[in-house]
């Protein structure tokens, strides 16, 4: 059995009928859909960003006001 992996836009013609023809071959013996949606990101890594956003009164420094704020 061969694995492939195949990014798609979902919003595009293309993306749409080939994930239509994939959701039809499902259906036959043999073919399997197997969805992994993996996030290039450590997951420890991403949990402490999204607490580091929920706290009070941080501070969010962009790339223009980045220099200014190194002290």
């Amino acid at each position: 059995m061969q694995t492939f992996t195949i990014k798609i836009n979902e919003r595009s013609k293309a993306g749409i009928a080939l994930k239509k023809m994939l959701e039809i071959l499902e259906t036959q013996p043999g073919v399997q859909i197997v969805e992994e949606d993996r996030s290039p990101y450590n997951p420890e890594f991403v949990e402490k960003i999204t607490a580091a956003r929920k706290e009070k009164g941080g501070k969010i420094v962009t790339s223009e006001n980045l220099w200014q704020n190194i002290k």
